[in-house]
């Protein structure tokens, strides 16, 4: 007689890494997979004798993580991957950036650069983002046509766009886009105020009262630049974060992105309010903004995630050299090798993402009752031999080519390699127009 549970699939490989519990590390186990849902996960002789999948898929020579949390995005710029490059910020986005996105950005526009960015981000075993850019209902579809997770900014600007006039504007479309959404499995909202030099006190303070009666993130830029810093001091004669700490706005329901220019007093003060932070290395890199202080911050034991930021200032949404990027800059810059070890970066890229958005008892670690949100890793390349520690080659080795399978929710987007969801050749097709739209007016 045949008493095994049915279930949908079950999942065998050499490693799985949870997170959780931390410092785990499963060897020859299998993740038993049913409605969406992490049932079990235990060793594979015992799972062959407890379930009966519809599916069996077997990676011996592969490592199963959570799924990577990209927690700062805007993925519609995608489609300006590699547009002025080489500039400081503020000459980047209001001589460039910004001209360009009055001119073209769109619905169409959004959705098509979206899609893009979910491919990419797929194909680099990202299976949720934390997304920032006008004509959100854009992006919420690119992702519901993705299968990706998604938290979905309810973009303000104090400034008329293409996609709304003034605050109120962005308020009401956005509220009403959560609205529509909010029973969606795949996504979730957050307010996202763009910066502290975009958005007026009285537009702070009505995102505040809305996100403490949605109980929803407020994400936003903060401390990204010492002119950013500056600008502060010479029109209110305070830094920033003191700025909305007098706002009310510091709590566990922020979401401070890049971070890079802190004092001791700062960083205290998010520990205090229990803050949640982006930490963008690459971005921050290659716009010469500055170092965040991770170790510090992590020591205050304050959460911590890890972001791309957008293409157009990256230029790839690559989760896996984030990680190495974090690892590194933290050991150099503290000066000790023992800095934010692997097991710390991996969480910084999954749970503490989670955390951020709200999302970890539904995403972030591989652990019964949680949507399978996983991602496999391949290391039979010979670049990748041998392993003696799956974790330490996941941060330092390994790289976004070495994904080979991705679920979410269950559903596999990602398969050997192949994307599911998405056809890569209509997303090329859509990319070379709007890139050819782009640089025709870049010459005029």
């Amino acid at each position: 007689m045949n008493d095994r549970i049915e279930i949908d699939t079950l999942i065998s490989a050499r490693w799985i890494i949870p997170v959780e519990p931390a410092d785990t590390i499963f060897n020859r186990h299998a993740i038993a997979v049913h409605q969406g849902m992490i049932r079990d996960i235990l060793p594979l002789p015992e799972a062959k004798q407890r379930y009966q999948p519809q599916q069996t898929i077997t990676l011996d020579d592969h490592v199963l993580i959570p799924g990577l949390i990209n927690l700062h995005t805007h993925a519609a710029m995608t489609l300006m991957r590699g547009l002025a490059d080489d500039l400081p910020l503020m000459e980047w986005l209001h001589r460039h950036i910004w001209p360009t996105e009055n001119q073209h950005v769109n619905a169409q526009f959004v959705l098509d650069g979206t899609q893009l960015a979910c491919a990419e981000m797929i194909k680099g075993g990202i299976t949720c983002f934390n997304d920032m850019y006008i004509f959100p209902q854009s992006s919420a579809e690119a992702a519901i046509n993705a299968g990706m997770r998604a938290a979905i900014g309810m973009v303000v600007i104090d400034f008329p766009t293409a996609y709304a006039s003034d605050a109120d504007d962005y308020l009401a479309k956005g509220l009403e886009l959560r609205d529509h959404y909010q029973n969606h499995p795949l996504l979730s909202f957050c307010f996202a105020p763009h910066a502290p030099y975009t958005v007026s006190d009285k537009t702070f303070n009505r995102i505040l009262t809305y996100a403490e009666q949605l109980d929803a993130p407020i994400h936003t830029h903060l401390h990204e630049t010492e002119d950013e810093i500056r600008m502060s001091l010479e029109s209110t004669g305070i830094r920033p974060i003191e700025r909305l700490r007098h706002l009310g706005l510091l709590g566990p329901n922020l979401i401070a992105v890049h971070m890079t220019h802190l004092t001791d007093y700062e960083i205290k003060l998010m520990h205090q309010h229990d803050c949640n932070i982006v930490h963008c290395p690459s971005s921050n890199m290659k716009l010469a903004s500055g170092f965040s202080p991770v170790a510090a911050l992590l020591n205050q034991d304050i959460n911590v995630g890890l972001g791309t930021d957008g293409a157009a200032s990256n230029n790839r949404l690559d989760m896996f050299e984030e990680m190495r990027l974090a690892a590194l800059l933290a050991k150099i810059t503290n000066r000790r090798a023992d800095t934010l070890p692997a097991h710390q970066v991996l969480r910084m890229a999954t749970l503490n993402g989670a955390r951020s958005l709200g999302l970890e008892s539904i995403t972030g670690s591989l652990v019964s009752g949680k949507a399978a949100d996983i991602t496999a890793v391949n290391f039979s390349d010979l670049n990748l031999t041998p392993c003696y520690d799956p974790v330490s080659h996941l941060i330092y080795t390994a790289g976004r080519e070495h994904v080979s399978h991705v679920w979410v929710n269950g559903k596999m987007l990602l398969d050997d390699g192949e994307l599911t969801t998405l056809s890569p050749s209509e997303l090329k097709y859509r990319a070379t127009f709007w890139q050819e739209r782009i640089a025709n007016s870049e010459k005029q």
